[in-house]
C-alpha cells in the first residue's frame, strides 16, 4: 500500500492562526496568511495545504523544491519563494504543531468501568478513569486524573501517582511506587521477578526478590519493556527518564534523571546509571557497573566495565568513540590487506623458487 493515509476527520487551520500559536513571524515570500494548513508533514511528502519545517542547513535545497504551503525556521532562509514561519526553536515548534494536528481519539471516560475489579482499600483520587477489565488489587492507590487503560492489572500496596497514563495490558505488580505524569506504554511490565538464581543441590534455586519498583515522575516507558524488581530495596528509574520499546532493565538498577535508553536495550543486575545518560540501540551492560553523568554509548555496544562521565563509546567491547572509529577503519581495511598479504606472499615463493633453482 502507498501513499499517506489520512484518519478520521481533519481539522483546518489558517496560516496566521498557526503563527500565532508557535508565536512565529512569518517572513519571506508574500503569502496569504488566511489560507487553510490541515496538516504537517516532511519535506519531501508535504502537499499545498501542509507546513513543513527545516532543522539543518542539509534540508535547505529539498525545501525549495517542497509542495509546501509554508516552513517552519529558526534562521530566514535568504531567496526562499515560500512564506516562513520564524521561531526561537524548530523543535519545540514541530512538537507544538504536531499536538496540534494530532488524531482527536475519544477518551477514556471517568470513573471505573463496570468489568473492572476493585480490591478491598483501594483509593482513586477525583477525575481518575478505570478501563474494561482491569484489575485493581488490594491497598492501591492511585492519583488524580490517573487512566488506566483496558486490561491492565494492579499488584497490591501499589501507588501510582496523579496524571499517569497506563496503556492496555500493563502490568504493574506488588509494592511497586510510581510517580506523577508517568507513562507506560502497551504490555510492559512493572516489577517482575528479577532473573537471580543460586546454583544449589544441582539445581539453580531463584533468590526471592523482595524489593519494589520506583518510577520517578514524568518516566516514560515504552511498549514491551520490564523493569525487574529489586532483591532489596528498589529498582529506581529517575525523573524525566525516557525508555525505548523491548528494553531489559534488571534488578536493583538505579537510573539516573533525564536518560535517554532507545529500543533492545538490556540493562544487567545492580548497575548504576547517572544523570543525562543516552544508551543507543541494542546496548549491553555487563551486570554490576556504573555509568556516569552524560554518558553516551552507541548503538549494539557492549559495556564490560564502568565509565567514567561524559565519555562517549561504541563498538564490542566498548571503546572510546575515536579508538572505535580507528579500530573499525583498520577492519575495513582488512580484505585489501588480505589480497595484499596473498600477493606478497606468492611473490616470496617466486623469489625463494628462484633462489633454490640457483642451487
Amino acid at each position: 500500500m502507498t501513499g499517506a493515509f489520512d484518519f478520521g476527520v481533519q481539522m483546518t487551520i489558517t496560516m496566521i492562526e498557526l503563527a500565532k500559536r508557535l508565536g512565529a513571524t512569518v517572513v519571506g515570500a508574500p503569502a496569504n496568511l488566511e489560507s487553510p494548513i490541515a496538516g504537517i508533514r516532511p519535506i519531501e511528502v508535504a502537499g499545498e495545504g501542509d507546513v513543513t519545517f527545516v532543522t539543518d542547513a542539509r534540508h535547505l535545497a529539498a525545501v525549495a523544491e517542497s509542495r509546501a504551503a509554508a516552513v517552519i525556521v529558526a534562521k530566514a532562509i535568504d531567496g526562499l519563494d515560500k512564506p516562513q514561519l520564524l521561531v526561537g526553536d524548530v523543535n519545540t515548534a514541530l512538537i507544538q504543531t504536531l499536538n496540534l494536528f494530532a488524531p482527536k481519539l475519544k477518551p477514556l471516560a471517568e470513573g471505573v468501568d463496570p468489568s473492572a475489579r476493585i480490591g478491598s482499600d483501594v483509593h482513586l483520587a477525583a477525575g481518575v478513569s478505570i478501563g474494561p477489565f482491569v484489575v485493581v488489587s488490594d491497598d492501591v492507590q492511585i492519583g488524580a486524573g490517573t487512566v488506566i487503560a483496558a486490561g491492565c492489572r494492579i499488584g497490591q500496596n501499589t501507588k501510582i501517582g496523579s496524571n499517569c497514563r497506563l496503556d492496555a495490558n500493563v502490568v504493574v505488580h506488588h509494592d511497586c511506587l510510581l510517580g506523577d505524569h508517568v507513562v507506560i506504554q502497551a504490555n510492559s511490565t512493572i516489577g517482575s521477578v528479577g532473573f537471580g538464581y543460586a546454583f544449589i543441590d544441582g539445581a539453580h534455586r531463584l533468590i526471592p526478590h523482595n524489593g519494589g519498583v520506583i518510577l520517578e515522575d514524568f518516566v516514560e516507558i515504552g511498549a514491551n519493556c520490564c523493569v525487574d524488581r529489586a532483591k532489596f530495596g528498589n529498582t529506581i528509574v529517575g525523573a524525566g527518564t525516557k525508555i525505548d520499546n523491548l528494553v531489559q532493565v534488571a534488578h536493583n538498577v538505579v537510573i539516573g534523571k533525564c536518560c535517554l535508553i532507545a529500543a533492545q536495550v538490556g540493562v544487567a543486575g545492580s548497575c548504576r546509571l547517572g544523570d543525562g545518560v543516552v544508551l543507543a540501540g541494542q546496548v549491553g551492560l555487563a551486570d554490576n557497573i556504573e555509568i556516569g553523568n552524560g554518558v553516551m554509548i552507541g548503538a549494539q555496544a557492549g559495556v564490560m566495565s564502568s565509565v567514567g562521565p561524559g565519555e562517549r563509546l561504541a563498538w564490542t567491547p566498548a571503546l572510546n568513540i575515536k579508538e572505535a572509529a580507528r579500530v573499525v577503519a583498520h577492519i575495513l581495511r582488512l580484505p585489501k590487506l588480505s589480497q595484499e598479504l596473498k600477493r606478497l606472499t606468492a611473490k616470496v615463493d617466486r623469489l625463494e623458487a628462484a633462489e633454490n633453482d640457483k642451487g
